[in-house]
């Protein structure tokens, strides 16, 4: 005999529905490396292509920014992106807020061998933050004349916001690995507020981050300028092996990305989508802005950079925590200038270098003048795309076989 269950089942599948098991319903997420761009019959010179976006009241002449890990943007690298029309956002928890001096840190963390640099990290990052390094830091960058952002956790967003935008800060982002609107304490404490935060800290506010259409519906009620989409894809993120959660990057982007419809249906415009995380060559950012990004935050593509503090190596924001590391340190190596990784000329075939070239040539192909276009070009499902026709390169370990 069969039961009601079991029935229910059969009848959800057979309406396409899919479950893990009885009771537990799913859904199929897409990842960057699963999908492809469609060309159709409309094409333009990638020299046409406007890739400009607005953040709150402030303009980026290209839409892919660095992320706040300590690997990839210290005050030098902030005001390098800046000057080539990017933007880097610095770390106000990290080590150029804990040391006058970071060259011996930083020294530290590269020599360090496998078995000990989680340890070292945890000891270097128990040093306090100074308030008078996080104004600082954020005057070295006003000085030289570029949009200042700057990176806080939710529980301390009050404390150091307002010393940053007193210091010159341009955008203030709030960011965790997970952000919501409801934070039930241990300890009782109230979680940040932010609509009233937005209100009152004078400088437009990221926050982040989130991967559902819900969440950041809510988010975008707050008076947001952006909200960061992505939970565990870094390359050098652990929190979806040791946490469990995350979703894949494309639907994620694009479940975002539905919400801002929502809410530019209701008042007219909407906060912009910022996809963190997950792209480590043009293509993977072309895929990002065609599923509904407006920036790209990336961080260990610029810690290869010469100009990066790293010293060659790349590791999470989460690595150096006390109770429960959810990043790990890599090695990325150093394998061009800044402007060679953003604007180019590429020296690989890679696709990690020449960035915006890779942005607008495939803007130029799919006939997408403006980012506002790209996010309208044709989207597919092709597991294959990576690997269809690649075995030389594979077996080579060239190209897309790398």
């Amino acid at each position: 005999m069969t039961s009601s269950k079991s029935l229910e089942y059969q009848e959800r599948l057979a309406q396409g529905g899919m479950m893990i098991g009885l009771g537990k319903r799913t859904r199929r997420a897409y990842g960057f490396d699963e999908i492809a761009l469609v060309p159709g019959s409309l094409t333009c010179d990638p020299e046409v292509c406007d890739i400009s976006v607005k953040l709150g009241y402030h303009k980026l002449e290209i839409p892919i920014i660095a992320s706040a890990m300590d690997s990839c943007v210290d005050v030098k690298m902030a005001i390098a992106l800046g000057k080539l029309g990017s933007l880097g956002v610095l770390n106000l928890q990290g080590l150029q807020t804990r040391y006058e001096n970071t060259e011996e840190a930083y020294d530290e963390i590269a020599k360090s061998d496998k078995d000990h640099f989680v340890e070292l990290m945890q000891k270097l990052y128990t040093a306090p933050v100074k308030e008078n390094l996080v104004a600082q830091r954020i005057e070295e960058i006003k000085k030289a004349g570029v949009l200042v952002s700057a990176s806080v956790t939710p529980n301390w967003a009050e404390k150091y916001g307002p010393i940053a935008v007193e210091a010159g800060l341009g955008v203030l982002v709030v960011q965790s690995t997970v952000t919501g609107l409801e934070h039930k304490s241990a300890m009782g404490q109230p979680s940040l507020n932010l609509s009233k935060f937005t209100k009152k800290i004078g400088c437009p506010v990221v926050v982040g981050n989130c991967v559902t259409y819900q969440t950041c519906l809510e988010l975008m009620e707050t008076g947001v300028a952006g909200v960061l989409v992505g939970v565990g894809p870094g390359a050098a993120c652990t929190s979806r092996g040791v946490l469990g959660i995350g979703v894949p990057m494309a639907t994620a982007i694009a479940d975002c990305a539905h919400a801002k419809t929502t809410y530019a249906e209701k008042h007219g415009i909407a906060p912009i989508i910022i996809a963190d995380g997950g792209m480590g060559v043009g293509g993977d950012i072309c895929k990002a802005i065609a599923c509904g990004a407006d920036i790209c935050m990336i961080g260990s593509p610029f810690s290869r950079a010469k100009e990066a503090p790293g010293r060659g190596f790349h590791w999470g924001m989460a690595t150096p925590s006390p109770v429960l590391p959810r990043g790990t340190r890599i090695k990325v190596g150093t394998s061009a200038s800044l402007a060679e990784i953003l604007t180019g000329p590429a020296r690989t075939d890679d696709g990690s270098q020449n960035l915006v070239g890779a942005l607008k040539t495939s803007m130029g192909t799919l006939g997408a003048s403006t980012l506002a276009e790209m996010q309208q070009v044709e989207v597919i499902i092709a597991p294959a795309i990576l690997t269809e026709g690649k075995v030389f390169q594979t077996a080579q370990q060239l190209g897309m076989g790398r």
